[in-house]
């Protein structure tokens, strides 16, 4: 009887940690989610970071189409590239593509593949 006693502990340890790693990742979502609006409202304005925030949520729509220098992230302001962080913590695991979060995303994301796909900004 007395091996039960361990075993129910650590069971019990595991679930316990389930559920922290699950409202972790709840939490990350709603952040990412947040910051996943915020950067489209960015891209799709005509601010010197636009292009940027554009091009950024193109790659991880579809990256072999819309290759992102990772660089470009320096040229954003601090908030917009924590954005950009939580977005890409959101896209670890992803519950959907980024575009699905919006409705008409397919519809946005061609807009902004035509307005800013395939040509980086001057600098």
């Amino acid at each position: 009887m007395k091996k039960h006693v361990p075993d129910m502990e650590k069971a019990e340890q595991l679930h316990n940690q389930l559920q922290e790693m699950l409202a972790e990742r709840r939490a990350r979502q709603t952040e990412g989610v947040a910051a996943l609006h915020r950067l489209l409202q960015v891209a799709i304005c005509d601010t010197g970071q636009s292009g940027v925030c554009a091009r950024f949520l193109l790659g991880l729509y579809n990256g072999s189409e819309h290759p992102f220098n990772l660089v470009d992230l320096r040229r954003l302001d601090e908030s917009l590239h924590q954005d950009c962080l939580a977005v890409l913590d959101l896209d670890y695991m992803p519950a959907q593509e980024v575009h699905r979060y919006f409705k008409g995303g397919d519809r946005i994301w061609r807009v902004l593949a035509e307005r800013w796909g395939g040509k980086p900004d001057a600098r």
